[in-house]
């Protein structure tokens, strides 16, 4: 799967309660998408070999070099960390939204360096399953 920084997308709901408006909040440099699933170990003492279930699955995302391109977005973006609003994330193919999931924001990094570009970088963790556009 080729995949470049504009083809996973930060939304976050400018709208009001009961009528979300999503607006995409910028693009980034990097993207890192982890997936997991837990490991529920059961095992006996009978057998020296290890015997294992699927746990829970969870995934997180970090967006490093995160591009906010005005005020506005920005505001969006801090005021639902601070207010533990969910954000949306799509993730699109040529241009197509295939999948989305809500995430909520763990930590909102901005760097200020002499000499170089200010940089906003987020981690979130995913709430449920990403899920096809259109199910």
């Amino acid at each position: 799967m080729a995949m470049n920084g504009t083809d996973l997308l930060v939304l976050v709901n400018t709208g009001t309660p009961g009528t979300p408006v999503y607006e995409a909040v910028g693009c980034q440099r990097d993207a890192t998408l982890d997936e997991a699933t837990a490991t529920i170990d059961v095992s006996c003492k009978e057998s020296r070999a290890q015997r294992v279930l699927p746990g829970r699955y969870s995934g997180t995302v970090s967006l490093d070099a995160l591009y906010v391109p005005t005020d506005a977005a920005y505001l969006a973006l801090r005021d639902a960390n601070r207010n533990g609003d969910m954000i949306l994330i799509a993730r699109e193919e040529y241009g197509v939204a295939i999948e989305t999931v809500d995430a909520k924001i763990d930590t909102i990094s901005e760097s200020f360096p002499d000499q170089g570009e200010a940089v906003i970088s987020i981690s979130l963790t995913i709430d449920d399953f990403w899920q096809p556009v259109g199910s």
